[in-house]
């Protein structure tokens, strides 16, 4: 497990950055925070240091954007997904299998489709700290 703190959406993207140093496709990253806790900041900077140059947003009605860099990023945004179900409606397993990075945003809402081994990714803000200041926590899963 590893704990960072972020002070600014700058900061957020380094640590993104160093995450993305390490990974070689087929990751799962399982995102935790509430609203507004900076999670669409870090794929943002997630996506940058994959070489990801159109610009990154959150897909809470498309469910899942797709991006081409140094490693394909599939990008999910589950907060609409009534049951876990819908998943596969959308393509969820041809997703997990295309050597991509699978992040989902609101994780906790599919957690019974999540692979075996999955990196949880948990964003906590603090505003005793200050309004950007934010708590992040890297966990890699089943291993």
């Amino acid at each position: 497990m590893a704990v960072y703190e972020s002070y600014s959406a700058e900061d957020t993207a380094r640590i993104a950055a160093e995450l993305a140093k390490s990974l070689k496709g087929g990751e799962f990253i399982a995102m935790y925070g509430e609203l507004g806790a900076g999670k669409t900041a870090f794929v943002q900077g997630l996506a940058k240091a994959l070489g990801i140059e159109r610009p990154v947003t959150s897909p809470t009605f498309t469910i899942v954007n797709e991006y081409e860099g140094r490693l394909p990023l599939y990008h999910f945004d589950v907060y609409r997904i009534a049951d876990p179900d819908e998943m596969y409606e959308i393509g969820y397993e041809e997703y997990l299998d295309a050597g991509g990075v699978c992040v989902v945003e609101w994780a906790e809402l599919i957690e019974e489709l999540f692979p075996d081994e999955y990196i949880k990714l948990t964003i906590e803000k603090n505003n005793s700290k200050g309004f950007d200041y934010r708590r992040i926590i890297i966990e890699e899963r089943g291993t």
